[in-house]
């Protein structure tokens, strides 16, 4: 028998060719869809679950070491330890740029090079209007943004937000939110682009593809509707398809379309009946099989589990979590690492359909590959220089553009004139700065009183006074500290707690507790796992000390019924309401005193609501603010009052008049007899008919970001002419909701018995300083084809003594069609800047896809017949108006 030598070399040239063999989907000269299905084949159930699971949390202060137990899983044994292949992350940054970035590639080094196939993270965040970090950029809020009417610019704002992102290494965006806001007491209209489907569409592109075409996923958000009747967060939606298509769904398809994002996130709310979490009409034969999206579809943060405890259609969370993949959505967007334990059985145990769980999977991964981040998982720390002074100065010129002149009467008191010598500005949002929801903390905030000192520097006296504030305080929570319960001859804090599964308090308790507080919102979820959510009775006993000697109120904010004891007394009782209600009575209390209290509590059909409320120690101190800000405008020449509203995410708004005593302050304020100039602060509409004729102007400066103070500085003082248009309409009453300017014919009148059935503000609206004139309107074509494309032409003079910018509108209405059709639908819009006494030619292109309308079967077409083409400086104001034909 022979025996061959091999050579020694040749061995090693044989472990050197098999250690570079390359698994196909770690290979980026193959096309990514082969390298999906070469890593799916590869992945075990919870390698794929775990692409199908998203959460924000930290991973703890070390950047330098992470192991698989920060991901919640046990790391005794390799297997253990490979499956960490978890989908996207968000977590704590650190004070900086570099410092995030450090731990930023110290995670991803973790997932690259620890886990058993190496799959990378995806790394998001908020950025709504600014990358939600300290040390970013705060830019006007979304709303302010859409008062621009300004494309270019809000392109210029994103892409300076997508570099920011993409410094810190942040890959993916949950924003922006495309949703339109057709009700303005919701109290998210602020995070959106306004009422119109045309505005919205244009200005969630711009967003969208600064950050797609830089390499960041955007999320636009929440698909679809996201508010209900009355205006509420999350309430259940009923429309029907034509509804749907013909204004909800169209900023979605063209961002998607038009845009290229790859992700959209599911709104918390039910679609006629189906939570859109798990609702096939909508995530599977609309968007991924009508519209053609290719992205990943993810839930907003614990919407998955709503199904079953929001809205029961599912047993429990693995159910939830099983029928919304098998219904279109792709990730899981939970709240933390422990979430994961909840959802995942199905999912390992094949109970999920494997395509669907297959699919879900492809669609995270191709992003991932899009991204690049199997070939180039790591940040590039050294092409993180961002030019924050540039950043800064293009927020200014957003917040310039879109502040909104509502009122300037005949005395034209704005801009201001050299002839005031003092000038009293009143309010706390003059101090605050406030920048709206989904804010980072901004850099260096500039408010309106600094701005104002800064722009008027000794030409005027700035003097300041908070006045009221936005809330007046009636009762305060009564504290821990003051409420006690007996145990073995001594005290203990909390009052002792009672719960019954029955409304008469009746029968042993189910659960005895105690509790340090009596501050509950059980509107979502019963007091304990074994109350019943909608049918139970508590009682507390225990006693109550007050840090105070007097005469006080006590009582309890929240549902009927209920009844209150002090030492024995029966002093409140409301057991047989059923409504919401502040109750208060009267109470004398002696400091350090104890005194007996009991409290009874029932609740008969769920949405539970009870606090236990007193004013001792409140220092309400409204009236003595109101008249104090009243001194300092007598003694000056002119008031400046910045009023503000409170709301954002789950605020939703029933009244939409200013909160607290501001209204009573603004009206003081114009009985001096002195100018007043009213600033509005907030996201939304603001009913003011109880002082808008007592004052001189109006101004509506939003959420104007960082740098807002300066530039309301600036339109006040006239270095900059206002040229904002407002995104939404303003009402005059609740009662006229929902408003909105595009809505169809109606059957009658659109009036009340009691008013007008017409708006405060309409949409588009916004005044100057100067005043433009509208003239020859030209047709370059009086008919055309479907096909077939036409301009319109017109010129648009400055007749005023300011140099200005209008923002010229166009509207068209089809004026016989086959289906109802709305009163008018803004086509397109444009900035024009004049200076005094200049006149510009302006043109709009007419195109086809203008014309078409969906016919009753839901088919795009254009029919025959006269549009009434309508151009002017709002949809109230219009100026110009032709008709052109389509043959």
């Amino acid at each position: 028998m022979k025996h061959f030598c091999i050579p020694f070399f040749l061995i090693l040239l044989a472990f050197s060719a098999k250690a570079q063999q390359v698994l196909p989907y770690k290979n980026p000269q193959l096309p990514i869809e082969a390298r999906i299905a070469d890593l799916l084949g590869r992945m075990t159930p919870e390698e794929k679950f775990r692409q199908l699971f998203m959460v924000p949390g930290d991973l703890g202060n070390d950047s330098s070491r992470f192991d698989a137990g920060l991901f919640g899983f046990q790391t005794n044994t390799s297997e253990q330890v490979e499956n960490a292949a978890n989908q996207m992350l968000k977590y704590n940054p650190g004070k900086d740029i570099p410092e995030a970035v450090k731990k930023n590639n110290s995670i991803q080094h973790y997932f690259v090079e620890k886990s058993r196939l190496g799959i990378p993270v995806i790394f998001f965040d908020e950025a709504l209007h600014g990358l939600m970090r300290s040390g970013a950029t705060a830019f006007p809020q979304s709303i302010a943004l859409a008062a621009t009417f300004d494309t270019a610019l809000m392109t210029k704002v994103s892409v300076a937000i997508a570099e920011e992102c993409k410094a810190w290494g942040i890959r993916q965006v949950l924003s922006p939110v495309v949703n339109l806001a057709t009700d303005v007491r919701w109290g998210r209209v602020e995070e959106t682009y306004g009422e119109d489907p045309y505005l919205a569409s244009q200005m969630g592109v711009a967003y969208v593809k600064s950050f797609e075409n830089r390499g960041i996923v955007t999320t636009p958000k929440h698909f679809v509707v996201n508010h209900g009747d009355g205006g509420r967060d999350s309430y259940p939606v009923y429309l029907s398809e034509r509804g749907m298509e013909e204004s909800y769904f169209i900023p979605f398809k063209t961002v998607v379309k038009q845009g290229g994002a790859r992700s959209i996130m599911t709104a918390y709310n039910s679609l006629n009946g189906r939570p859109c979490t798990q609702n096939n009409w909508l995530l599977n034969e609309k968007l991924k099989k009508e519209w053609g999206f290719r992205g990943m579809v993810i839930s907003d943060a614990g919407a998955t589990g709503g199904a079953n405890v929001l809205h029961f259609t599912a047993k429990d969370y693995e159910d939830a979590g099983k029928q919304a993949i098998e219904n279109g959505m792709d990730v899981i967007f939970q709240s933390g690492f422990g979430s994961y334990d909840l959802f995942k059985k199905p999912f390992l145990d094949g109970n999920v359909d494997a395509t669907k769980m297959d699919s879900a999977v492809a669609r995270v991964l191709r992003v991932k590959f899009e991204l690049g981040l199997f070939d180039q998982p790591y940040v590039n720390t050294s092409a993180n220089e961002i030019n924050f002074a540039e950043h800064r100065k293009i927020a200014k010129e957003a917040a310039l553009e879109s502040i909104v002149l509502l009122k300037n009467d005949a005395k034209k008191i704005l801009p201001l004139s050299g002839k005031y010598k003092s000038i009293a500005v009143i309010g706390t949002d003059a101090a605050e700065a406030r920048l709206g929801g989904y804010s980072g903390p901004g850099n260096d905030k500039i408010n309106i009183l600094d701005g104002l000192k800064q722009k008027l520097g000794n030409k005027m006296e700035v003097v300041y006074s908070e006045g009221c504030g936005r809330s007046n305080a009636e009762w305060k929570f009564v504290d821990a500290s003051c409420l006690f319960h007996p145990k073995d001859g001594k005290t203990e804090s909390g009052l002792l707690g009672e719960y019954f599964n029955n409304i008469d308090l009746s029968g042993k308790p189910v659960l005895t507790r105690v509790d340090n507080e009596i501050k509950f919102q059980w509107t979502l979820f019963s007091p304990h796992p074994s109350i019943n959510y909608d049918f139970f009775s508590v009682r507390w006993n225990g006693e109550i000390v007050s840090p105070l000697s007097g005469k006080f109120k006590i009582g309890v904010d929240g549902n009927d019924g209920y009844r209150l004891y002090l030492d024995e007394k029966l002093i409140i009782d409301t057991w047989n309401q059923q409504s919401y209600h502040t109750t208060l009575a009267d109470f004398d209390f002696v400091k350090d005193k104890n005194y007996k209290i009991r409290i009874e509590y029932k609740e008969p059909s769920g949405n539970s609501w009870f606090r236990l409320v007193w004013n001792v120690g409140l220092d309400n101190k409204t009236e003595e603010k109101i008249q104090e800000a009243v001194s300092l405008a007598e003694k000056s020449d002119i008031a400046i009052v910045v009023a503000g509203i409170e709301e954002g995410e789950f605020r939703d708004r029933s009244k939409l008049n200013l909160p607290g005593k501001q209204e009573e302050m603004i009206l003081r304020l114009a009985a001096t007899g002195k100018p007043v100039v009213v600033v509005l602060a907030g996201g939304s509409a603001i009913t003011m008919d109880r002082w808008i004729d007592k004052v001189n102007a109006i101004v509506d400066m939003w959420y104007p970001g960082e740098v807002g103070g300066e530039a309301v500085a600036e339109v006040l003082t006239g270095k900059y002419n206002p040229s904002g248009k407002l995104p939404i309409t303003f009402p005059r009453t609740e009662g006229q909701l929902p408003l909105i300017y595009n809505h169809k014919p109606t059957g009658r009148g659109d009036d009340y018995s009691d008013g007008s059935g017409q708006p405060l503000f309409p949409f588009g609206y916004g005044l100057s300083y100067t005043d433009f004139e509208y003239s020859n309107a030209v047709l370059s074509k009086k008919q055309i084809s479907a096909t077939e494309s036409a301009s319109i032409s017109f010129k648009i003079k400055n007749t005023g003594k300011f140099d200005g910018t209008e923002v010229a509108q166009l509207y068209l209405y089809d004026e016989l069609a086959s289906v109802v059709r709305p009163v008018k639908e803004l086509k397109a819009f444009q900035r024009v800047f004049l200076k005094a006494g200049e006149e510009k030619e302006i043109s709009f292109s007419l195109t086809p896809e203008m014309f078409t309308l969906l016919d009753e079967n839901l088919k795009t077409v254009t029919e025959p017949g006269f549009f009434r083409i309508m151009i002017g400086s709002s949809s109230k104001d219009i100026r110009l108006r032709e008709r052109i034909e389509i043959k």
